[in-house]
């Protein structure tokens, strides 16, 4: 191994960036399809299997499975990486923007088997969440065997969460615009050119493994009536709300659960596959659909073949989405994406049939709306619209959806801005205290040192200003930070750390808090770097030059990974 790190690191500089991007693209993209055939056998052999014998053999055997399968998952993920849960999304964009694209292989390693396990046993997430974060922390670690320095492998994250994408979907463009739109949110990103190669790579890989066909096989539409214009607004705006729904759902139910302190963690997500188990038992029983477990793709194809029966699609759509936020709010290991598609597919699909009770709806024009509700649903909630539409579109292949999608889009974008500011995965990040600084310094080091301190400041620092134990509890389980600014005096600021605030909390002594090392918003970078030298924790208050209350905070981490973003 170390004989070949040699001859890589001799080859020519552009040389080895093409190879780097291709084997991360390679290993990526075969984690994705691995991970796929995984889990879809998992779930063909238990589910699939359950369902075709009898009723009986169907409650019983889901429930073992999806209990013993929940156990598992939450031992796995409490024992090992209690950050290995959910989708992966989040903390993978935590790792682009605050660790320089350094990603251990110990989470990477437990969310392939927690997420086989979890999805594959039942619960009602999605892969495709897990696939990016599996491609992305792969990349990142082949990366490192091939020489790439760890605040240097921010390109390496992004190979490889195109590749998976692109694998996962069978959706290459889709990849790209994912990544910039939602990753860097940056269309404009240096490494494109990477994202653009690593997405065919990922593509051509799942190619030969599965072949080009698309996700969901559905006849040819080649033309649809202009009555489903009328009802497209409709479609997209409740659809969109559904999203909406499951986001501040979602986002509630996860943060009570991680409070509460009676419930042991490694149960949780057993307790949530007990209530799948018992939503999705109750509609099998009643309409025979398995749906409501794992991914609900089986139903999904019908459904966009016209094979489903429209009231039928209007329950499953609310069990859906009751289901979903459950095995997330509950600290299962899977995505959102396919659970998203789907419930916005069902949403499509049940409109369509009320509107076909006073007004004739052709069957390609239901198949639209579903198309259309997918879309919505997923982009209302991710905020990325061009992936949203492009993912619908390469998953379907058919260009009669495209005019449609346009709309619906445009629809959701709008919803979603009233809906609030962040979409799901930055909302996560922030309700577990990481509020990412997505710091784009200027090309060349010398402006980069003239630059104002406040182009990369934390404006909205957690600023301690109530001794209690009980408060001090709360901020240290709400934020994962080293360091607090604190008020000592009517305008004198102090510094506290982690570990005099659990002193504190354990023996009830307040400390003496030495004053802060502080600066103002319009110094420039090389004149506040100058200052960490008198600052012992790493961290500078920034104050405002009028009033001297708290502006902000920098860290030694901010500076040392700004400048790193330059270098590379």
């Amino acid at each position: 191994m170390q004989y070949l790190q040699l001859i890589f690191l001799r080859l020519p500089e552009k040389t080895k960036d093409v190879l780097r991007t291709v084997i991360c693209s390679v290993a990526a993209g075969a984690c994705s399809v691995t991970f796929m055939a995984g889990l879809n056998f998992f779930f063909e052999k238990t589910y699939i299997a359950f369902a075709s014998y009898s009723e009986q053999y169907f409650v019983i055997g889901s429930f073992i499975v999806i209990i013993s399968t929940s156990i598992v998952a939450g031992i796995l993920l409490n024992s090992i990486d209690p950050n290995a849960a959910g989708s992966g999304i989040p903390q993978l964009k935590a790792a682009y923007w605050k660790e320089m694209g350094d990603v251990s292989w110990r989470p990477v390693v437990l969310k392939f088997f927690a997420g086989i396990i979890n999805i594959g046993g039942g619960a009602s997430l999605g892969r495709e969440g897990p696939s990016v974060y599996l491609g992305g922390g792969i990349a990142s670690n082949i990366a490192g065997l091939l020489g790439v320095p760890k605040r240097q492998r921010r390109s390496a994250v992004l190979i490889g969460a195109s590749a998976a994408l692109a694998a996962a979907f069978n959706a290459p463009l889709a990849a790209i615009t994912f990544v910039l739109e939602e990753m860097v949110a940056d269309i404009n990103n240096r490494f494109i050119g990477h994202v653009v190669m690593a997405s065919m790579i990922g593509a051509l890989v799942v190619y030969a493994v599965i072949g080009n066909q698309p996700a969901f096989k559905m006849p040819l539409i080649e033309s649809a009536s202009w009555i489903h214009y009328f009802i497209i607004p409709i479609v997209a705006l409740f659809s969109s709300l559904l999203g909406v729904l499951f986001q501040r759902s979602a986002l509630s139910l996860r943060k009570r659960v991680k409070r509460q302190k009676t419930i042991p963690k490694w149960l949780l997500p057993c307790i949530g596959g007990f209530i799948v188990w018992i939503m999705g038992v109750s509609i099998y029983l009643t309409t025979g659909k398995i749906g409501i477990f794992g991914l609900g793709y089986e139903d999904l194809s019908s459904a966009l073949n016209n094979n489903y029966i429209w009231w039928i699609a209007g329950i499953i759509m609310i069990v859906k989405l009751l289901s979903t936020f459950i095995s997330y709010g509950f600290g299962a290991c899977g995505g959102i994406f396919s659970p998203l598609l789907f419930i916005g597919g069902m949403c499509g699909y049940f409109i369509g049939g009320i509107v076909n009770l006073w007004i004739p709806v052709a069957p390609a024009d239901r198949i639209i709306l579903s198309a259309i509700g997918m879309s919505c649903c997923l982009g209302v909630v991710v905020r990325a619209p061009l992936t949203s539409v492009l993912i619908v579109f390469e998953m379907t292949h058919q260009f009669t959806f495209v005019p449609g999608l346009l709309i619906g889009s445009f629809i959701s974008m709008i919803v979603a801005r009233i809906a609030g500011r962040e979409n799901f995965y930055d909302a996560l990040l922030i309700q577990d205290g990481h509020d990412l600084i997505k710091i784009r310094p200027p090309r060349d080091i010398k402006s980069w040192q003239n630059m104002p301190i406040s182009s990369i400041i934390n404006p909205h620092p957690v600023i301690v200003n109530d001794l209690s134990k009980q408060h001090l509890k709360k901020i240290l389980e709400d934020h994962p930070y080293k360091c607090f600014p604190i008020y000592t005096g009517v305008k004198e600021v102090g510094l506290i750390t982690r570990e005099q605030i659990a002193s504190i909390i354990a023996d009830n002594n307040v400390l003496e808090i030495p004053p802060a090392v502080t600066c103002y918003p319009d110094q420039s970078v090389q004149e506040v770097g100058n200052k960490f030298i008198e600052s012992p924790t790493g961290c500078i208050v920034v104050l405002d030059e009028n009033t001297h209350n708290i502006a902000g905070i920098i860290t030694l981490h901010d500076i040392i990974r700004a400048q790193a973003a330059i270098q590379e």
